[in-house]
């Protein structure tokens, strides 16, 4: 089952719910409260709490953003699940690292990856 919002294309597919950001600059305050409530609505609906998030089209991302990733992240813990990103670019992942959300965020190079990572295939 294929889903798409304003900001972002929604797949369930094998248990995991595949998500990908559609805007090359996650900066904009309303962007991001729009991008929390999509991806908040599909984690609700989800039957599985596991979830891929594609970053291939993003290339600037706030620091606010980085909030509502955290929060997505609690969510989806809460529900004995996950969030692993994938293809975050360098500039990216760099602010990940500075803020340490590295060590909380899980990354992976492509959905065979991820998949593996939150089904415990790794």
């Amino acid at each position: 089952m294929s889903q798409e919002f304003k900001h972002v294309r929604v797949r369930h597919d094998g248990g995991v719910v595949e998500a990908r950001l559609l805007d090359r600059h996650i900066l904009d305050e309303l962007v991001i409260r729009e991008i929390g409530e999509e991806v908040d609505r599909v984690v609700a609906d989800a039957p599985s709490p596991s979830m891929i998030l594609d970053f291939a089209d993003v290339e600037h991302l706030s620091s606010s953003a980085l909030g509502m990733l955290i929060t997505l992240n609690s969510r989806l813990q809460d529900r004995e699940g996950g969030l692993c990103m994938i293809n975050v670019c360098d500039s990216i992942c760099e602010v990940f690292r500075i803020t340490r959300l590295d060590k909380v965020l899980s990354m992976a190079e492509d959905y065979a990856s991820a998949r593996a990572e939150l089904l415990g295939d790794a």
